[in-house]
């Protein structure tokens, strides 16, 4: 099992959340975005959309980072299953991951491209910054009296870690009025599935 990826990048951090949860061993090939290493020929072939992450197992090539989770948990079901059984709690764990994609990973992506400018133009912080912060007020009615957003450790808690556990790198902070985020990013900190990939970001 093969994954090119880039240890920045959160879609591909959340892949490996998932392959440490099932305790697979797979090889790494780092792409480097920064040079756009994903746009040579090379890549392209393998992915012609030309982003990380891209899994190959076996005959199988497998890109964007909601199918390559959902394939191995369907593939690699225990330990453990990351998704419900009951199909209605199951259809919430996908909305919930496509959400957190949506509407929290990639407005904090364009917080981190804009502080990466030489002069960040406020107003575009701003927005991208209060798209987050209603995400994170969502997140605590999500999580009254849970540990989880699915009661147990699913694939949805694993679609927001990577960006719910460095908050501080988008300048976007945890108040008293998020208790229960406060909480759940604390218990996500403490697994060592997310532990191991925040090392490769810290």
């Amino acid at each position: 099992m093969t994954l090119y990826d880039y240890p920045d990048c959160p879609f591909a951090n959340k892949v490996r959340i998932v392959l440490a949860e099932k305790d697979l061993e797979f090889e790494t090939v780092i792409v480097d975005l920064k040079n756009n290493q994903q746009r040579g020929p090379d890549f392209l072939r393998i992915n012609p959309f030309g982003k990380v992450p891209v899994l190959i197992d076996e005959d199988c090539v497998i890109y964007e980072s909601s199918i390559i989770i959902e394939y191995l948990n369907d593939e690699y079901p225990h330990p453990p299953d990351l998704l419900p059984e009951d199909s209605a709690d199951k259809a919430r764990v996908r909305l919930l991951a496509d959400f957190a994609d949506r509407a929290f990973t990639l407005p904090a992506m364009a917080v981190e491209r804009e502080l990466a400018q030489a002069e960040a133009d406020e107003n575009k912080l701003q927005t991208a910054r209060g798209v987050v912060g209603k995400t994170l007020a969502m997140l605590e009615r999500e999580l009254a009296s849970k540990e989880y957003l699915a009661g147990e450790f699913s694939l949805a808690d694993i679609a927001f870690a990577p960006v719910a556990l460095q908050l501080n790198r988008y300048g976007v902070s945890l108040d008293s009025s998020l208790a229960n985020v406060k909480a759940w990013t604390a218990r996500l900190a403490e697994r060592p599935s997310v532990g191991s990939v925040l090392k490769l970001v810290a």
